[in-house]
């Protein structure tokens, strides 16, 4: 019994983007299974596992398998037979495995949702069948195995408060955004004059560095250092002097000479460099200067401005720019803030997580990961070589935080009455109409076949709820 498969849609994983686990159907799926056979599906959380057992009477079996041979009979066609008259028991024997799926699927599925209705039981996993019986004059026999959701009281989350944050942006802030964008349309030029270099000079070197070994020995030739590296070697490197992401050995030594000058300069990197090549390492480098160069930065002018965009004025660029950099800095600061939140909620309760929804969790971040990787140029086959089993249990920790904070936001949704109306489902498609390019009709048609409308639902449901709560708790 294969209910709908939930995942969940690609994107960054934030607290409120968790985990989908709405309705399962159970309608319409393959039931074959051999006698007292056994089907072994993924592994439950035994606190919320429930097995029940499940029956229908021989007189439905044999009404059923009548049923299904008798349609059989009239459109089987047999050589030697006339359409509509081959023998029932010719269909038994030709057809055996097929009438037998057949009954499956007209008995097994009813049976099983009218056992769940009269036990009052929810399952929120793919149902596990076993000890399957089904034969002609017999009864139908088969347990059914699957979690439930997790039962707990959700009051006592109106008790946690979040700090609300100052979103105003700076003047300093501002100040960075507008560089950045003069930076970007900035150009470097030579210095003609005969000078040395110094702070805020750009200096073009070449140079070639050799990491230094650990350890170092003395061989017949000499010293040895058993290095194996490979040289680093750049031509037509620029470096600011003095500037933020300069190292220290390269501005002072790089400080006062001329076009020219070459010199040796012994640069350690932090453990914390960014290239992991050189983290952690000391490399001598060998250096050229060959020219000394000026940034030139362009004015701030109402024809820059309309370069920039669709600006009339450098002063209406600069309120826009800063409309925007300061809803940014808002956006990041309350997403924090209700991020915060949600884990002081968490804190609070404590609960069995289905299993199946913590699966299904790392199915999904591990297929964003993938594509990530496919993305940045990784062949197939390199996916392949992955250790997977690694992968997964190391998202298993991130994978069971999103299930727990997407159960509790449904559960505060059902308590504090929070919707998602119809207009803001449809200006959620047309953005995504927009995006991808394809026709509002359409893209809602493909969403609603394959599932994904009501998962966004319940998504935007859960963002809502977050945002709710966040206004209705932030101090």
């Amino acid at each position: 019994m294969t209910p709908t498969e939930e995942t969940l849609a690609p994107a960054e994983t934030s607290a409120t983007e968790t985990h989908d686990h709405a309705g399962h159907d159970h309608e319409g799926h393959d039931h074959d299974h051999d006698h007292a056979g056994h089907s072994h599906g993924p592994t439950l959380n035994p606190e919320l596992t429930r097995t029940i057992s499940v029956e229908a009477p021989v007189e439905d079996v044999d009404k059923a398998y009548k049923v299904v041979i008798k349609r059989y009979a009239k459109a089987a066609r047999i050589p030697g037979f006339r359409v509509g008259k081959v023998p029932e028991s010719m269909i038994r024997s030709r057809f055996a495995k097929e009438v037998r799926q057949e009954v499956l699927e007209r008995l097994v599925d009813s049976r099983f949702r009218a056992a769940l209705a009269e036990q009052q039981a929810q399952p929120v996993s793919q149902p596990q069948v076993s000890e399957l019986l089904l034969a002609e004059g017999a009864p139908l026999k088969f347990q059914a195995t699957f979690e439930i959701a997790p039962q707990f009281d959700v009051a006592g989350y109106e008790t946690v408060s979040v700090q609300r944050p100052d979103v105003a942006l700076t003047d300093e802030e501002f100040e960075g955004e507008l560089n950045n964008v003069l930076e970007r349309h900035a150009t470097v030029e030579p210095v003609d004059e005969d000078r040395p270099l110094a702070d805020g000079d750009w200096a073009e070197i070449a140079y070639t560095g050799t990491v230094q070994a650990l350890a170092q020995t003395v061989g017949e030739d000499g010293l040895e250092t058993g290095s194996d590296e490979q040289p680093i070697t750049g031509e037509d490197v620029l470096i600011e002097i003095g500037g933020k992401n300069t190292l220290a050995p390269f501005n002072d030594g790089l400080r006062g000479a001329k076009v020219g000058t070459e010199m040796t300069l012994e640069v350690p990197y932090p453990a914390e460099f960014g290239d992991a090549r050189l983290a952690g390492k000391t490399v001598s480098y060998d250096v050229t200067v060959k020219a000394i160069k000026k940034k030139d930065f362009p004015e701030r002018t109402d024809e820059f401005a309309k370069e920039l965009g669709n600006y009339d004025t450098w002063a209406e660029f600069e309120a826009k720019l800063r409309e925007h950099a300061g809803a940014r800095k808002s956006d990041a600061l309350l997403d924090q803030a209700k991020e915060i939140m949600l884990n002081e909620v968490m804190a609070k309760f404590n609960f069995p997580l289905p299993e199946s929804f913590v699966q299904q969790q790392i199915d999904a971040r591990l297929e964003r990961g993938l594509r990530a990787l496919a993305q940045q140029g990784m062949t197939s086959d390199a996916m392949r070589q992955l250790d997977f089993g690694r992968l997964r249990e190391a998202q298993r920790d991130q994978a069971m935080m999103e299930v727990k904070a997407s159960i509790l936001l449904d559960r505060i949704a059902e308590k504090e009455g929070v919707t998602v109306a119809d207009d803001e489902l449809d200006r959620e498609l047309l953005m995504m109409s927009i995006q991808q390019r394809e026709p509002l009709d359409a893209l809602k048609k493909r969403m609603v076949e394959d599932g994904t409308f009501e998962r966004m639902r319940e998504q935007m449901r859960r963002e809502k709820t977050a945002t709710h709560l966040y206004e209705k708790l932030a101090a």
